[in-house]
């Protein structure tokens, strides 16, 4: 064997080979045929039909070759498919996965995922190897190292008729434990380090960003920033790098309050906590900012006003425009003592709390607030116009651009706190053209408005408003 794949090296490279052993066999095998066919030419050519026998078997022979080479052409040198278990191209299987129908050639299901596994070769091959077998596609990974074991989060695709419960018996079979899973969409399938960079660029341009990107970089969970508490202890027993207790983080911000995030549902890993610190950190060292910009409207009166983002920067002429409001209007807003009101305008103002807009005059003079705040997991609206300015559609103005907001934010719905005397509020809320849910509690009016669509984000045409938007 080793001689053979010699000599088919040395002819491939030019050189000639020599047989000398084979072609003195041959040279055997041809005496001795020639012999033969003298022996029988002889034999037969003396008899009385010698020469007729000669051509006529010469005939055969030639109508033989004939048809020999006519049936070869037609069907080829391979062997009949029958006598080797071969089959037509197009009707050959395809050899490995491919062979079994993929989930995306038929209606599928995403899927998120995370289990652990023992941190030892082979234990991701085996749980790969059961989602296989459930005909599971695993589209993304990430693995969180922790210890002897391995928190690994999947983002799967599946038959649509696969139900959860059956993907999580085929990771305990593949060695898979403490599995959660949900529905995921289409905006999981970017990759985390795109969108980690994608959230660090919203928190940067806008500080009220930081609690929205952290709910979408930990998924679904409750976040609540807590200002510092009186005599400075706010963050006392957090310490500066933030602190992780299983379900719970606390990270610390740097006017002394603290952030809390909390999944009752799922552990954090460090991995996610130190993803979460990392976007604190950079909203403390950016420090406050609000995007600029700000649209000029004309009311029907022909009178203009601006609307634009506000900040702790206008507590002041938030302060003043108290003063002139009425004590009902003040009532109606914070529902509470009236005195109490500007205490709460350090914490409405601050965008990490939430988003506010400011309505002023052609003067400058601040006249209407609109806050759109973060409550945990949910989020409310809340409006202020001063008296002198009221019936006159800025209020569902602002509410429409907060509503708006909240939409462009991933909000499910929105709530606001009102009384059921305050009738301007009601009529906003039913102006958005949204499914609205009304509850009484506490001798308070709580209406929620359910984002089920793209709400309107100006006015409607009740409103008649006539704008013209000049940014900065």
């Amino acid at each position: 064997m080793t001689r053979d794949l010699t000599d088919v090296t040395r002819a491939r490279r030019g050189r000639p080979v020599h047989h000398w052993r084979r072609d003195v066999v041959e040279l055997a095998a041809l005496f001795t045929a020639v012999a033969v066919a003298d022996a029988v030419a002889n034999m037969v050519g003396h008899g009385p039909d010698g020469p007729v026998l000669l051509a006529v078997s010469a005939a055969a022979l030639v109508a033989t070759a004939g048809f020999h080479t006519w049936w070869a052409r037609r069907h080829g040198h391979a062997p009949p498919a029958g006598d080797t278990g071969a089959r037509p191209r197009s009707e050959e299987p395809q050899a490995g996965p491919s062979a079994l129908p993929s989930p995306a050639d038929e209606e599928s299901t995403l899927w998120r995922m995370r289990t652990t596994v023992q941190d030892a070769p082979g234990s991701l091959a085996a749980l790969c190897a059961a989602l296989a077998g459930r005909r599971v596609d695993i589209l993304s990974l990430q693995t969180h190292p922790l210890g002897e074991d391995t928190v690994d989060e999947f983002l799967l695709r599946a038959p649509g008729g696969l139900a959860a419960g059956e993907i999580g018996r085929a990771v305990a079979l593949g060695g898979g434990r403490d599995t959660w899973i949900e529905r995921a969409d289409a905006h999981d399938l970017v990759d985390a380090p795109t969108r980690v960079l994608g959230l660090a660029t919203r928190t940067a341009l806008d500080a009220a960003e930081l609690p929205l990107a952290l709910r979408q970089l930990l998924g679904r969970c409750t976040i609540r920033s807590l200002p510092a508490a009186a005599g400075g202890a706010g963050a006392a027993d957090v310490p500066l790098e933030g602190a992780l207790e299983d379900t719970v983080m606390r990270l610390p911000t740097p006017d002394g309050g603290v952030i809390t995030v909390e999944r009752p549902y799922l552990p954090f890993t460090p991995t996610e906590f130190a993803r979460a610190r990392a976007l604190v950190e950079l909203d403390a060292r950016l420090g406050p900012r609000v995007p600029h910009g700000q649209d000029v409207l004309t009311l029907s009166e022909g009178e203009d006003i601006t609307v634009r983002r506000a900040d702790t920067g206008d507590v002041a002429a938030a302060k003043e425009m108290h003063e002139r409001c009425s004590a009902r209007t003040l009532a109606m807003r914070y529902h509470g003592p009236v005195g109490d009101a500007d205490r709460y305008l350090n914490h409405l103002l601050s965008p990490r709390f939430g988003r506010t807009l400011a309505v002023q005059t052609r003067s400058g003079r601040v006249v209407g607030l609109g806050h759109l705040l973060w409550d945990g997991d949910e989020t409310e609206v809340a409006l202020l116009v001063e008296d002198g300015w009221q019936r006159r559609g800025i209020g569902a103005e602002l509410l429409g651009r907060l509503v708006a907001m909240a939409w462009e934010a991933g909000c499910a719905s929105v709530y606001a706190v009102t009384q059921a005397s305050n009738t301007g509020m009601v009529a906003a809320m039913r102006g958005l053209g949204l499914p609205l849910d009304y509850q009484i509690e506490e001798g308070t009016l709580v209406i929620t408005a359910r984002l089920e669509k793209a709400p309107v984000a100006r006015g409607t045409s009740e409103q008649r408003y006539e704008e013209r938007v000049r940014r900065d």
